[in-house]
């Protein structure tokens, strides 16, 4: 009877055991059967793997129980190839270069803004002079001239920064233009397609400002040319005054 018990409790345990291993057996296949559709189904490791070929497998244990199950599966390694690397570098560069393509635009688009605006407030002082022109009294003179001395200090002082801010400007461009091509060559080529769209809003943005410059530089030269013929006619006519009040005893012949 006793030996009858424990034979039957060993029978017992064996089934739990079986069972246990089935359930373990069952689990592992449940699990092989998801990671072989999540592996199919990812489009992009398939893409990578077909062109580059450098995935890798490794495999995984897992226990289960008083057993090992198995898993291999795909673990795409990061590339780490020269080519790669030297693409990964560009586009760095571009970044940096399109950055300080932005600085110096803005830098060169503010200068030429405050410059227009100083040949604008001359041109409209040397305007305001001209018309005044014989109806001021000396001080009042020497006063608008101190005020159009100071407008063409700044209109200079302005110029100066433009040409500074311009040179950094132009070496920014030349910084693009090598970095772009630099990045279309090493495979990059989004990034310098979009390196080369900065590029020409920036050019883009400084030829607008450009114009507006001339044609106040215009206004400015013909203004000027205006002053001179002005004070020419009244010079002349000074000189017409003063020989009218010249007595004629004086311009008569002996």
């Amino acid at each position: 009877m006793r030996t009858s018990f424990f034979q039957s409790r060993t029978d017992f345990l064996h089934s739990e055991a079986n069972m246990a291993a089935i359930r373990r057996a069952a689990a592992c296949l449940n699990f092989l059967r998801g990671a072989s559709t999540s592996f199919c189904s990812n489009r992009s490791v398939r893409q990578l793997r077909r062109s580059t070929g450098t995935s890798r497998n490794q495999t995984a244990a897992f226990s289960v129980g008083t057993g090992l199950c198995a898993l291999p599966f795909a673990q795409q390694a990061e590339n780490l190839s020269h080519e790669s690397l030297i693409r990964r570098a560009s586009c760095l560069v571009t970044d940096s270069a399109n950055t300080y393509l932005s600085q110096t635009t803005l830098a060169l688009v503010d200068a030429l803004t405050l410059y227009t605006k100083a040949l604008h407030t001359l041109i409209a002082l040397q305007k305001r002079y001209l018309d005044s022109i014989g109806k001021l009294t000396p001080a009042e003179e020497d006063s608008i001239w101190q005020v159009l001395i100071g407008q063409r200090v700044e209109v200079s002082d302005r110029l100066d920064e433009c040409k500074r801010f311009e040179s950094n400007w132009m070496n920014a461009v030349n910084i693009c233009e090598l970095s772009a091509e630099a990045a279309y060559s090493s495979g990059a080529e989004h990034a310098s397609m979009a390196l080369k769209t900065s590029l020409q809003v920036a050019q883009s943005k400084v030829e607008d400002m450009k114009k507006i410059q001339l044609a106040a530089e215009k206004s400015l030269a013909e203004t000027k040319a205006d002053e001179i013929q002005r004070m020419a006619e009244y010079a002349s006519s000074i000189k017409l005054q003063d020989l009218e009040d010249v007595p004629e005893a004086y311009l008569r012949e002996d």
